[in-house]
């Protein structure tokens, strides 16, 4: 993991600790990763519960209840998904927040329609979620750097909006 991860992971862990609030992952190209920069603070196992790996849309469909139609009609790699990953792993994982990520890393996996390289990011809570999508082919290692680095940058800027108003209650 590279400094700048690391920084933003210790971020991350000061507001969850502040918020008293928890995270989990669900990763299909991430493979894990996500949940690797999460925990690479000490003092994590307070406010991260757990991640699913879910390469197979069998596991996106039991354990982070993914509807099997969206699969079939849109795959695995769209935004619908990304969303439904982060609310089913949030209720699977019981946390207040997840970070998702769904994507073709390459070399191969890729459509004339989502090449390799498209990756669906995903953060927030049952009530609201961000995405974002990494279109760009940098080669499988790259791809997956960029897209853990994007997910947990994109989940500490959510943090920091739901921050935000918690620390202005408390202040008045």
């Amino acid at each position: 993991m590279d400094f700048e991860s690391k920084i933003i992971s210790r971020e991350i862990s000061q507001l969850l600790w502040e918020m008293e609030k928890t995270v989990g992952t669900a990763e299909s190209c991430t493979g894990g990763r996500i949940a690797e920069a999460i925990i690479a603070v000490p003092g994590s196992s307070k406010y991260f519960k757990g991640g699913i790996v879910c390469y197979a849309d069998e596991i996106k469909e039991r354990l982070l209840d993914v509807d099997k139609t969206l699969l079939d009609e849109q795959g695995a790699v769209c935004e619908d998904v990304a969303v439904k990953m982060v609310k089913g792993a949030c209720k699977t994982l019981n946390t207040d927040y997840a970070i998702a990520a769904t994507g073709f890393a390459g070399p191969t996996g890729g459509t004339k329609d989502v090449p390799v390289g498209t990756i669906w990011l995903a953060c927030g809570s049952p009530k609201r979620v961000e995405t974002m999508k990494l279109e760009e082919d940098f080669g499988r290692d790259i791809n997956l750097a960029i897209a853990t680095n994007k997910a947990i940058q994109m989940f500490f800027d959510y943090l920091q909006e739901e921050y935000r108003p918690l620390k202005e209650e408390n202040n008045s």
